[in-house]
């Protein structure tokens, strides 16, 4: 376990990598004492530190939802992080990539909260009877420190999330069935990956109900108007200056942005 003053250098080390665009050594490294809730706890601190400066808390991701991830990562469970109003993209953005290190791209769906979800025992039918829209969504990762990495490295590191883009058609939950929203990412003109949303978890509500439950021990839950990413249903796709993605999900729509 670490004390107070590593958390807090852990969580300073990752600012100035961020920062100055330049990854750090692994904490896991630099702390091989660090446990998962010290991973936590610098995400927090990490996060707390940018809303000191004028960040707006405006939701959560979820990572490592499908069992090969998890098992890539020595985990039984899926992590989460922040998402804060300065990493939201809209369809149709350029987005400059030297304001990441080494961006990837993920194909998600990302669920606005229409009511408070909080406490434990929540089940997938507690997420999708509070859930006011679903809506296509792909997430930026980036990573902030060295390779190989740990999976405290990915925690600590807001679980590897640089950014988020929202697009497409908006439903309501119960407008389709959910587990079978399938979509294509492509680069330039040439698909890289596919994938559909059964792949998270069997449902993508059963990654959220697991992060209200996991937030529950904090005694914090999501709150009305809140975004979650609820976990990636293809692999990471790079990206640099200069690529064209789409993301089609069908009868849902599509997302485009382009890196500048």
């Amino acid at each position: 376990m670490l004390t107070d003053e590593e958390r807090r250098r852990g969580a300073a080390d990752l600012t100035r990598a961020e920062t100055e665009r330049v990854a750090i050594p692994q904490l896991s490294r630099t702390f091989p004492h660090i446990e998962i809730a010290d991973a936590y706890a610098i995400q927090r601190l990490w996060a707390e530190g940018r809303m000191a400066k004028g960040a707006r808390q405006i939701g959560h991701k979820i990572g490592l939802t499908s069992r090969a991830m998890q098992m890539a990562s020595k985990m039984t469970e899926p992590d989460y992080g922040h998402l804060l109003d300065d990493m939201l993209y809209n369809d149709g953005a350029q987005i400059r990539a030297d304001r990441f290190l080494a961006p990837r791209l993920e194909v998600e769906l990302a669920f606005v909260m229409g009511e408070k979800l909080k406490g434990s025992g929540t089940r997938i039918y507690d997420v999708m009877r509070a859930t006011e829209f679903v809506v296509p969504a792909l997430e930026i990762i980036d990573y902030r420190t060295e390779v190989p990495r740990a999976i405290t490295d990915t925690i600590a590191d807001n679980a590897a999330s640089g950014g988020m883009v929202v697009g497409g058609r908006t439903i309501r939950p119960m407008d389709v069935d959910i587990r079978w929203v399938g979509a294509t990412l492509s680069k330039n003109g040439i698909i890289e990956e596919s994938g559909v949303s059964a792949a998270i978890m069997g449902h993508p509500a059963a990654g959220i109900a697991w992060l209200v439950n996991k937030l529950a021990d904090q005694d914090i839950g999501l709150e009305r108007g809140q975004i979650v990413l609820a976990g990636s249903f293809t692999r990471p796709v790079s990206v640099a200056a200069g690529d064209v993605i789409h993301a089609d999900y069908g009868p849902l729509g599509a997302i485009g942005v382009s890196f500048v």
